[in-house]
């Protein structure tokens, strides 16, 4: 596809204080501190093969007027540690009082249902302390009070207004934030350059030179995952820049990440790289340069 505002339309689609206990590496490398209270555990059990909806038993009614949490099982992906970061992972909540099960999320294996903690925070407060730090791998049992569960989704399932929510969330998997891999040789002459903060956000040069006339392409970091293939849904964070006028068009770094179909220019790149992409003046779309750190790509899931 050759329209400018094609291509970023693709690219862009996106989904809209703890002690510490445990030290787990961030995606950037940094230690990053799990908090957790093992006494959580002793609220319910819970069985079954992660990944799948668990069986729990309630022992309450559970009362508590602080959001807690502890690691049923540690996993030994990534860990959480930002807000933004992307996240896969399943989550039921049940009853304190009750002990039934008031939610659940589809618990089908699809690796492409990406969101971040910011995402599960807007719907439930207490979810960002929860998954603060949390590895890819792990199963969390929690306790959320009424007031970080929401008094909206308190009225929703049919719960109490005092009455303490019990979550069970399976950390299916925790993507990096950010590019990483080594950094290819390229012949820059009249084409952007790309600097990069420590948290992996690009900043684009745009040299004082007309756009080019064909779309180019070049890596900037080559990672070592898996290839993108023809069909997948790739996570991805973006920053665009319009070439004339040197202003930002696009940008997902700090937002939620850009989850679409795998355009034709990222198709054969492999997971952890980042490109450089030029688009042409076209059909009235201003040249733009565009930078694109693949952070994941799954293929779409069997019918």
């Amino acid at each position: 596809m050759r329209k400018t505002s094609a291509v970023l339309a693709s690219l862009s689609l996106a989904v809209l204080a703890l002690t510490g206990c445990a030290a787990t590496a961030s995606s950037d490398g940094a230690a990053c501190d799990r908090g957790g209270d093992d006494k959580i555990l002793n609220v319910a059990d819970v069985s079954g093969d992660f990944g799948s909806l668990p069986e729990v038993a309630v022992f309450g009614p559970v009362k508590t007027d602080k959001t807690s949490f502890a690691d049923v099982t540690v996993g030994d992906g990534l860990a959480l540690g930002s807000d933004f970061q992307p996240v896969v992972m399943d989550i039921a909540f049940y009853g304190g009082d009750s002990g039934k099960k008031v939610y659940q999320s589809e618990f089908n294996d699809d690796a492409s249902r990406v969101h971040s903690i910011d995402y599960w925070a807007q719907r439930s407060a207490g979810l960002s302390d929860v998954l603060e730090c949390a590895t890819g791998g792990s199963r969390i049992l929690a306790v959320l009070t009424p007031e970080d569960f929401g008094e909206q989704n308190t009225e929703a399932f049919g719960l109490a207004k005092d009455e303490t929510v019990v979550a069970v969330i399976d950390v299916l998997d925790v993507l990096p934030s950010k590019a990483s891999g080594a950094l290819q040789f390229n012949d820059a002459s009249g084409l952007p350059t790309v600097v990069r903060a420590p948290d992996g956000t690009p900043g684009i040069i745009i040299p004082d030179v007309p756009a080019p006339e064909e779309i180019i392409t070049q890596t900037l970091i080559k990672g070592d995952g898996p290839k993108v293939k023809e069909g997948d849904t790739v996570v991805s964070n973006i920053m665009g820049v319009g070439w004339d006028d040197k202003k930002v068009t696009t940008n997902s770094w700090g937002a939620e990440a850009s989850i679409s179909a795998a355009p034709e220019q990222l198709i054969g790149a492999t997971v952890g790289s980042q490109l450089l992409l030029v688009f042409p003046e076209a059909d009235g779309s201003p040249a733009t340069a565009i930078v694109v750190d693949i952070l994941g790509a799954v293929a779409a899931p069997t019918p």
